[in-house]
């Protein structure tokens, strides 16, 4: 039997924000990714939020009348609360309340799919809900009065939520313990494909821009079992939270390795983006930075805005970027593929396109190579292999004292091979 999805309000102050009808389409998107059915929306004019309860006077009361008229059980709102206004607003309203940190970090959870996904999902909720643990609602449980010299009786309530403290704090640690252990893991990986001096390129941007799908299809197109290697793909807010690594291999036999990160949202919680800077750190070693934009999307500046943030927050700054404006097949009248310096109109659906955006990523990954002519002796078969294997082979002659190849290589590999060089091209 099919679950019947929650009926939602949800509610927000603008603050004077220019952009704040995109933020309330966001928030509606988010609500929906989290499986909840929208039913109405609130808005008030305020500069900033009101100190007690968010909303200003009456306001409360009418964001209530509207739940309760639309059989809504619960108000989400566009703003992370503190502890203080999320309790007195569920308190007068008699309605569960959930901020947008709480329903992002919800969405997280239920599409972590990696352990080390989840461990950095548990943290960040953890983290949101320590500061707002509170002591029972029972009298009786509370801190006592005043003592001799002034200190105060700890009663059970405060007993309680100091111990309902440590158990959080504890719970954190071990998780962090577990998750540098498995970046120790990860860390042994990344240098053993630096050592293999394969460039590395990282998919960036904001959610459902069509990292995952461009991933997919360079896939598909560049290596032999692509549909084994796919990526998980949905048109839906964080399809997928885990970042994957690929090689992508080229006819001229020169690889590189492209990784897929999570996407980005604004307002993205900051215990959120600390939790998955291990997962991140794939784009902060690349020698490429490609940033998927939904050109489709009317909002697209502000999405490569929060991108821009972002990035720079976790301390991505000065890698090398493509800006790659997908989804142009959704816009008519648009031509792609299109290449202008460092950016890119294309369709992650259209072959011509993905081949394009290779054409960009060797141009700039593949910058140090050169092409070079070698003699190889017969008895060094082994180098031809290598040669073959792994260089950009353009011709091979075979003559009485070896096997001649002009290739593309690069400088480890030019290194290797210097005492066969025979000319220069």
């Amino acid at each position: 039997m099919q679950e019947i999805p929650e009926k939602v309000i949800i509610a927000g102050i603008s603050r004077m924000q220019e952009n704040f009808d995109y933020s309330m389409q966001e928030l509606k998107e988010l609500a929906l990714a989290r499986h909840y059915d929208v039913v109405g929306e609130s808005r008030q004019n305020l500069d900033r939020p009101t100190g007690a309860t968010y909303f200003g006077s009456g306001k409360v009361d009418e964001v209530a009348e509207l739940a309760r008229a639309n059989d809504a059980t619960t108000v989400v709102i566009n703003d992370e609360l503190t502890p203080s206004q999320l309790r007195n607003l569920e308190k007068e309203m008699k309605l569960h309340v959930v901020d947008r940190t709480q329903l992002i970090l919800d969405i997280f959870a239920s599409r972590a799919a990696s352990k080390t996904a989840q461990a950095q999902v548990e943290i960040a909720q953890l983290q949101y809900a320590l500061p707002r643990l509170h002591p029972s609602a029972n009298k009786l449980d509370q801190q006592g009065g005043g003592g001799a010299g002034g200190l105060a009786n700890r009663g059970a309530g405060e007993t309680k939520l100091e111990m309902d403290k440590r158990v959080l704090n504890k719970r954190i640690a071990r998780l962090r313990r577990e998750l540098k252990d498995a970046d120790v893991g990860e860390e042994v990986r990344r240098a053993q494909r630096k050592e293999n001096k394969l460039p590395v390129v990282a998919l960036v941007g904001y959610t459902n821009a069509g990292k995952s799908t461009t991933m997919n299809g360079l896939l598909d197109r560049y290596t032999d079992r692509g549909a084994d290697k796919q990526v998980f793909e949905k048109d839906m807010l964080f399809a997928t939270l885990d970042t994957s690594v690929r090689q992508i291999s080229l006819k001229d036999n020169r690889k590189f390795l492209l990784s897929d990160t999570v996407g980005f949202v604004s307002k993205l919680p900051h215990n959120l983006i600390d939790s998955f800077k291990a997962t991140l750190a794939e784009a902060a070693n690349a020698d490429l930075l490609i940033q998927v934009v939904d050109y489709h999307d009317e909002h697209y500046p502000e999405m490569m805005k929060v991108t821009s943030d972002t990035l720079k927050s976790i301390g991505i700054e000065n890698i090398p970027m493509i800006e790659a404006y997908n989804k142009a097949d959704l816009r008519p009248g648009t031509r792609f593929p299109e290449e202008n310096g460092n950016t890119l109109i294309y369709s992650a659906k259209d072959p011509a396109s993905l081949d394009k955006l290779v054409q960009m990523i060797t141009a700039r990954v593949f910058s140090d190579s050169a092409v070079h002519t070698y003699l190889i002796p017969f008895d060094k078969g082994q180098l031809v292999d290598f040669i073959n294997r792994e260089t950009g082979v353009i011709n091979t002659e075979y003559v009485e004292t070896g096997t001649k190849v002009k290739t593309t290589v690069n400088p480890i590999q030019a290194g290797k091979l210097r005492q066969y060089l025979v000319e220069e091209d």
